[in-house]
C-alpha cells in the first residue's frame, strides 16, 4: 500500500486482500496505514500458503526501499491503484 506515487510503502500479508484493501481505504486499521493515508493497492502477489506468505512478507519488510520500488515497478510502472482490479 501506498498513499502517492513514490511514497511512504506498506507490507503486508492477509487472507482477504479485497477486505483489507478496502479497510485500508476507508481508514479502518488503525495504526501506520491510518496515520500516513496508505489508500492505494500498488502491488500484491498471491501464495497458496499463508506460512509461505508470511515469510514472504517479513523478507519484504526487510528489503531496502529501491528494491520494493524496482519489484513495484516491474509489474505496476506507473504505480496504478490496483483495487479496482480486485473487485
Amino acid at each position: 500500500m501506498t498513499n502517492k506515487p513514490n511514497g511512504t510503502l506498506y507490507v503486508g500479508v492477509t487472507s482477504d486482500i479485497c477486505r483489507r484493501a478496502w479497510e485500508h481505504r476507508e481508514g479502518l486499521c488503525e495504526g501506520f496505514t491510518k496515520r500516513y493515508r496508505l489508500t492505494r493497492l500498488i502491488y500484491a502477489e498471491r501464495h497458496e500458503d499463508i506460512q509461505k506468505a508470511i515469510s514472504r512478507e517479513k523478507r519484504l519488510k526487510h528489503w531496502p526501499r529501491q528494491w520494493k520500488i524496482n519489484l513495484i515497478e516491474a509489474t505496476n510502472p506507473d504505480w496504478n491503484d490496483l483495487y479496482e482490479s480486485l473487485t
